[in-house]
């Protein structure tokens, strides 16, 4: 029996009993617990932090967002951790999707803004529920076909004779003949990835429209093969005109059979488990958005490499890398993003700013900008934090903004042409 758990970020998970469990606290199985311990320790090797082991009894989960299930069937909803009032939980489902559909770029035909708002289910029920229908919509479409090369025996003349095999027939076998044919199958690497991922689904999927709709769907795959190697055939998935129908259907696809997307993480266990780390989302999901938003003479640059601290026996060490940057003619900002929540009130301690991102930011100037110019720390917008700082000098002519931006109108509370 699978068992589902909706916490957030930094949610602290404990084997004891828990009377009235919350987002932040909740319950988990010995066997899941077990687990967590050892992806935990499989993450840190790998330079991330899935779970912080904080006793005997108790997990505290790290920046991670999307979904996580275990072994035992136990599935672990994780959502982002920016609302606290109202309904929480629908609202960080709703704002979850639209940032990995928009960082992601997947396809919008079928999952639009009312849909976000009126699917209300795990991300992992989302996924296959947009899969579902992208794949439903190429089927009334049409399958590709392909043709395919036979070489076999048979009492009849098909296609073309295999002359050399022929000739080499062994005596009271002549009446044989060896032939190769073309057969028009389904049977190609774009149509096995979509075997593939449904066949997932239909295991997976506790919602009862996705069950009935993947299971009417895998009737028409019941001649094609499952692929024996999906990053093989996701190489040779053709992006030409007459498979244009198709292209819809495989970010979904490339999600469902996790094949190590920019931001997913995918354990040894084949589960359907999506992971986030939700600071390069919100990086993501920012840069997807200015995009959208510069005027056509400016240009915006991801992770720019160019610049590096200092020098080391005749080689630059310690590279700089500013998750943003945007150029206009000969004018230049930097932008950096922190998935953090600020507070402006009269209690806090320089709003909570980090001394190590602000000295960051310095080294970005420097470089970057010649220490001529204004720099940009972006923060999500929330109650305690609705406009921009008063702007940080850090020397005559390099400043440093802090800023908030606004998750819902998606919209960055600064100018960069002020």
């Amino acid at each position: 029996m699978k068992t589902t758990l909706t916490v957030r970020e930094y949610a602290r998970l404990t084997t004891s009993h828990i009377p009235n469990p919350t987002l932040d606290l909740a319950q988990v199985s010995t066997s899941a617990f077990d687990w967590l311990c050892e992806q935990s320790s499989t993450f840190s090797k790998a330079g991330a932090a899935l779970v912080q082991i904080e006793g005997r009894q108790l997990l505290k989960l790290d920046n991670y967002v999307g979904a996580l299930e275990t072994p035992c069937g136990t599935r672990i909803e994780i959502l982002p951790k920016h609302f606290e009032e109202g309904d929480c939980i629908k609202q960080s489902r709703a704002l979850l999707r639209r940032m990995i559909q928009k960082s992601l770029n997947l396809p919008t035909r079928e999952v639009g803004a009312t849909a976000l708002q009126s699917f209300d289910a795990p991300l992992t029920e989302w996924v296959m529920s947009s899969f579902l229908h992208a794949l439903d919509h190429l089927i009334k479409r049409g399958l590709r076909f392909d043709y395919q090369r036979v070489e076999e025996e048979q009492r009849y003349l098909r296609g073309q004779l295999n002359t050399a095999r022929q000739m080499r027939q062994p005596p009271g076998r002549q009446h044989h003949f060896q032939i190769r044919h073309d057969i028009f199958l389904p049977d190609r690497p774009e149509n096995r990835v979509l075997k593939t991922a449904l066949d997932i689904v239909c295991k997976t999927t506790q919602d009862p429209n996705n069950w009935r709709l993947s299971h009417e769907l895998r009737s028409i795959f019941l001649e094609i093969p499952t692929s024996r190697d999906t990053t093989q055939d996701f190489k040779q998935w053709r992006n030409d005109r007459l498979m244009a129908h198709y292209q819809p259907v495989k970010p979904w696809c490339e999600l469902i059979i996790q094949q190590q997307t920019p931001l997913a993480i995918a354990g040894e266990w084949q589960g359907m488990s999506l992971l986030f780390p939700m600071e390069k989302l919100f990086e993501r999901y920012v840069a997807t958005c200015l995009r959208d938003s510069l005027p056509k003479d400016a240009k915006l640059h991801v992770e720019r490499k160019s610049e590096y601290l200092c020098e080391h026996k005749g080689r630059r060490v310690f590279q700089l890398r500013p998750d943003l940057m945007i150029t206009q003619g000969d004018k230049s900002w930097v932008l950096d993003t922190k998935w953090k929540r600020l507070d402006t009130g009269p209690d806090s301690k320089n709003y909570g700013l980090s001394q190590s991102d602000v000295y960051q930011l310095f080294a970005y100037g420097h470089k970057y900008l010649r220490g001529q110019g204004d720099l940009v720390l972006i923060y999500p917008m929330w109650s305690a934090f609705q406009e921009a700082l008063p702007v940080f000098e850090y020397i005559e002519g390099l400043r440093l903004w802090v800023v908030p931006f606004d998750l819902t109108s998606n919209k960055l509370f600064w100018s960069y042409q002020s």
